[in-house]
C-alpha cells in the first residue's frame, strides 16, 4: 500500500486539522463528570425506588451501577491509552472487527444511540422547565414538554456550529451548575429538612421487585463515563491522565450519586421518593417552599442542558470520524476551519434527533419510550468493545499499552458480563411489557447492516489509515 496525498481528497483538509493536547487532568474529569451527571438521577431516582423494597436497596444499587462502571472504565483505560485518536469505540470496533463493524456501529449512534441519548436528558429538562414556565398546547400533556425539548435540542445544537470556544464554554458553565445544584440538595436534604416520619408499613401490597428495570435505569444514570475516549486525541500526557480521569471521575460520580439519594430518601422519606416526579424540586419545597421548587427546578434545567450540550459536542466527532473513512457519508467528514466544528455533522444529528422526538415524544412518556428504543443497540455495541480488548491484544500484541488492564482477563469478562445481561435484561423487558420501540431500534440495525454491506462494495479511492498509532492517509487496494 502506498502513500499518497492527492490534493482533491476530501479528507485532506481534515487531516491537517489535528486535534491539539489542550486538556489536563482536571479538565478531563470535568468532562467526564459533566457529561454522566446530567439529570438522570432526577428522572430516574423515583423509577428505580419504585421497583425496589426499600432505601438499602436502592442505595446498594446505585453502588453497585458505580462498580460495574468502574470495572468499564478501566477496560477503556487501555484501550484509549494504545489507540489514543479521536473517535473513541468507532475507532476501537473498527480495529478489532474491521471496516464494516465501525460503520454499523457509526450508524447505530447515528441513528439510535446518540439522538435517543439527547432526547432523553432533553425530556428532563422539558419536565422541570415546565414547573417553572407552563406551557399551554391544545392536545396532550406531552406536546409541551416536547416543544421544550426540542427548542433546547436546536438552541444547543445551533451553539456548537458557531464555534468549538461557544461550546466549550456553555459545556464548562453549565457543568459548575450541576455539580453546585447537587451539592445543595445534599445539604438541604441532610441538614435542613427535618426528615421523614417513620414511615408506616403499607397495607397494600408491595411494587414488584425488578432488578432488570432498576439496573436499566441505574446504568443509563451512569452512561457518559466512555465518552473520555472521544477526546483522547486531546489530552496533555494521555498515557497518564486518561487512567485517572477514567476512575476518579467514575469514583466522583458513584460518591455524589449515592449522597444524593441518601438526601433524597431522609428529606421525603423512600415512600415518599417513590410518589414523587420531581424529587428535587418536591426535597426543596420543604425548606423554601415554592421559591425552592422554582430554584432547583431551574438548577435542574441548566444541568440537563449540560449534558444535551456535551453529548451534541462528542456524538458530532464520531460521524466525523465515519465521513472520512467512507464515501457514503463523505459530507459529513467535512470540517468547518472557521468554527473549528463539524458543522455538517452537528446538523445532521440535529435533525435526526428533533425526529426522535417528535416521534416518540407524542405518546405516553418520551423519556421511557426513548430509553427502550436505545437500550438493546446501546449495550450490544459496548458489549463489543468490551470484548475488543481481548481482539486488539491478539491481532496487535507490539502495539505499546501503557496500561494494561487490571486483573485482566477478569475485569473485561466482568464487563461484558454485565452488558450481556443488560441486553437481555432490556430484550425481555420489551417483550414482556410491549414496548415496541426496541423493535424500531433493531429494524434500524438490520438496515445498517445492508447498508454497510454495500458501502463495502463501493470502496473510497481514499480513507483515514485504520492502524494502530497512524492517521495517515492511504490508498485502498
Amino acid at each position: 500500500m502506498n502513500k499518497v496525498t492527492p490534493p482533491t481528497a476530501p479528507s485532506v483538509s481534515s487531516i491537517a486539522v489535528q486535534p491539539r493536547k489542550e486538556l489536563g487532568l482536571f479538565d478531563s474529569i470535568c468532562i467526564i463528570v459533566g457529561i454522566i451527571i446530567g439529570a438522570g438521577i432526577y428522572k430516574t431516582t423515583p423509577s428505580i425506588a419504585s421497583v425496589l423494597p426499600n432505601a438499602g436497596w436502592l442505595i446498594a444499587v446505585w453502588v453497585l451501577g458505580g462498580l460495574l462502571s468502574l470495572v468499564g472504565a478501566l477496560c477503556y483505560a487501555e484501550l484509549a491509552t494504545a489507540f489514543p485518536h479521536a473517535g473513541g469505540d468507532y475507532v476501537f470496533l473498527t480495529r478489532a472487527y474491521g471496516r464494516w463493524m465501525g460503520f454499523l456501529f457509526a450508524w447505530c449512534e447515528l441513528w439510535v444511540v446518540r439522538p435517543g441519548s439527547i432526547g432523553m436528558m432533553a425530556f428532563v429538562f422539558a419536565t422541570y422547565a415546565r414547573e417553572i414556565f407552563p406551557l399551554h398546547i391544545p392536545g396532550a400533556p406531552q406536546f409541551s414538554l416536547m416543544a421544550y425539548a426540542m427548542g433546547a435540542i436546536a438552541v444547543l445544537t445551533l451553539i456548537n456550529i458557531l464555534g468549538v470556544r461557544e461550546g466549550k464554554w456553555t459545556q464548562n458553565l453549565l457543568t459548575v451548575l450541576k455539580v453546585l445544584s447537587l451539592a445543595l440538595i445534599f445539604v438541604v436534604g441532610m441538614f435542613v429538612v427535618p426528615g421523614a416520619p417513620a414511615e408506616k408499613v403499607p397495607s397494600v401490597d408491595p411494587p414488584p421487585f425488578d432488578l432488570r428495570l432498576a439496573m436499566i435505569l441505574v446504568l443509563f444514570t451512569y452512561g457518559g463515563w466512555n465518552e473520555m475516549a472521544y477526546v483522547a486525541a486531546e489530552v496533555r500526557n494521555p498515557t497518564r491522565n486518561i487512567l485517572r480521569a477514567l476512575v476518579l471521575g467514575t469514583l466522583a460520580v458513584t460518591a455524589i450519586y449515592v449522597l444524593a439519594t441518601v438526601a433524597f430518601v431522609r428529606g421525603l422519606g423512600f415512600v415518599g421518593v417513590q410518589k414523587s416526579e420531581v424529587v428535587a424540586a418536591d426535597l426543596l419545597r420543604l425548606s423554601m417552599g415554592d421559591f425552592g421548587s422554582k430554584l432547583i427546578a431551574l438548577i435542574i434545567c441548566i444541568s440537563a442542558l449540560g449534558s444535551v450540550n456535551g453529548q451534541i459536542f462528542t456524538g458530532a466527532r464520531v460521524y466525523y470520524a465515519m465521513g472520512r473513512d467512507h464515501r457514503v457519508f463523505k459530507i459529513l467528514g467535512s470540517w468547518d476551519p472557521q468554527r473549528s466544528t463539524p458543522v455538517w455533522s452537528l446538523l445532521v444529528q440535529g435533525v435526526i434527533t428533533l425526529g426522535l422526538v417528535a416521534a416518540f415524544g407524542w405518546y405516553q412518556d418520551g423519556f421511557n419510550n426513548l430509553l427502550n428504543f436505545t437500550t438493546p443497540v446501546f449495550w450490544t455495541f459496548f458489549f463489543l468493545v468490551g470484548l475488543s480488548l481481548f481482539v486488539l491484544r491478539a491481532k496487535y500484541p507490539d502495539v505499546p499499552r501503557p496500561y494494561r488492564t487490571l486483573f485482566f482477563p477478569v475485569t473485561p469478562v466482568i464487563f461484558c458480563g454485565s452488558c450481556l445481561f443488560m441486553i437481555y435484561s432490556s430484550v425481555t423487558y420489551a417483550i414482556q411489557h410491549r414496548t415496541y420501540e426496541a423493535l424500531w431500534a433493531i429494524g434500524v440495525l438490520v438496515v445498517g447492516m445492508l447498508v454497510a454491506a454495500l458501502a463495502a462494495l463501493w470502496q473510497p479511492r481514499v480513507f483515514v489509515a485504520q492502524e494502530p498509532n497512524k492517521g495517515k492517509i492511504i490508498q485502498q487496494p
